[in-house]
């Protein structure tokens, strides 16, 4: 019996010496999915919150005191310049043009009479028969009454151009406001708004930037991560608010000299195409400026970034074919990637799935490549552009 016992406890001692020596399988290489850093130059946009505004908006105002007849346009509808809009009563202003008339024919008379007085009184000067203070009186009356003929056919103008006023009409194209007035209604010149003509094409669109979205931009463009077009025309695009695109594309054609104060930002304004009127003033919309390039910019998937303590970091593929971690400094996204602005380099490879099986060191296989192709329409929520004042 206790020979047996010897014996098993000297196999139990053998059978733990040898799982002691046994070493541990080597674990296969993981799949992955990679990609290769291919520096390119990349066309991003930036959008901003923006406002439509009329080009040209004209306030439809009364000239002359005067009952309001007829209102001659629909509301709501497209006028073009010169369309007659509204009509006062013009009978008073017409009396007024046969008065002035009468006033002008009666200094044109008494013109004559002083014209032909001084064809008399000349010769008898000449010939002493008369003073020259006759002389005098002659040539001031002739001149008294040619200034009263020019003052009777102003007033004669002024009349006529009262009664054209009675046909208000519209100084542009555009649609047509409602009525502020009712036919019948007293109008007074000095606070008559009747209605308002908005131009819609073409239409501005008024959006702002930070300043500190300026001066990450000056910042970028002064390392060479950004790069502005020479003439500085920036192409604005507009996304309304069911997401889709507008058809017409315009250009950044103002930005304010100040600073606003109240809000932080700089004030710009584009001018784009609307031939159709599809966009109305007052409409907020989404402003996409374009024409802005990030030179020989690395653009990674954004799963491929992650974040840790130390800032974030992407797992790249050596030469040795193992994961290695390495710390990066990351830019805006664009569309469904990111700008790496430091950390990467051409050639590099970097794991675009599959990071959550890797530790530094660990073989890597690499059975599928990421198609890292720039998106046609990617954004950046920073670093927006500068256009210059006109």
């Amino acid at each position: 019996m206790r020979r047996l016992l010897i014996a098993l406890a000297v196999t139990a001692a053998l059978a733990a010496c040898h799982k002691e020596e046994k070493k541990p399988e080597a674990r296969g290489p993981v799949e992955v999915t990679a990609m290769k850093v291919v520096p390119r130059d990349t066309p991003v946009s930036f959008e901003f919150v923006g406002q439509t505004q009329s080009s040209r908006q004209v306030q439809i105002m009364a000239r002359v005191n005067g009952f309001l007849d007829k209102r001659v346009y629909t509301e709501g509808t497209l006028v073009k310049a010169g369309d007659v809009m509204f009509l006062q009563d013009p009978k008073p202003f017409q009396v007024q043009v046969e008065a002035a008339k009468a006033a002008l024919a009666e200094q044109q008379a008494r013109l004559q009479v002083a014209r032909d007085n001084l064809a008399r009184v000349k010769p008898l000067v000449a010939r002493n028969a008369l003073s020259k203070k006759d002389l005098d009186d002659a040539t001031g009356a002739e001149l008294a009454a040619a200034a009263a003929v020019d003052v009777a056919k102003a007033n004669l103008a002024q009349a006529k151009l009262n009664l054209s006023y009675t046909r208000i009409t519209t100084p542009v194209t555009g649609i047509a406001s409602f009525a502020r007035v009712q036919d019948g209604q007293y109008v007074n010149a000095a606070d008559a708004q009747l209605t308002y003509v908005a131009q819609m094409d073409p239409i501005w669109v008024n959006f702002s930037i930070s300043e500190n979205e300026q001066l990450a931009a000056r910042g970028d463009e002064a390392k060479g991560q950004l790069k502005l077009p020479a003439d500085r025309k920036y192409i604005v695009e507009l996304v309304l608010a069911d997401g889709t695109t507008y058809p017409h594309k315009g250009v950044i054609d103002f930005a304010n000299a100040d600073f606003n104060q109240k809000t932080g930002t700089f004030d710009l304004r584009a001018t784009l195409p609307n031939p159709r009127a599809v966009l109305r003033p007052g409409q907020f919309v989404r402003v996409r400026v374009t024409g802005l390039v990030r030179p020989d910019a690395i653009l990674v998937p954004q799963q491929a970034v992650l974040q840790g303590a130390q800032g974030h970091f992407v797992v790249v593929v050596d030469k040795e074919e193992k994961a290695q971690i390495r710390p990066v400094q990351v830019g805006p996204w664009y569309g469904d990637d990111w700008f790496v602005l430091g950390g990467l380099a051409a050639g590099d490879v970097v794991v675009t799935d599959g990071m959550v099986r890797l530790a530094p060191g660990v073989p890597v296989k690499v059975v599928a490549a990421h198609e890292n192709r720039p998106a046609a329409e990617g954004k950046a929520p920073s670093a927006p552009p500068q256009p210059a004042a006109k």
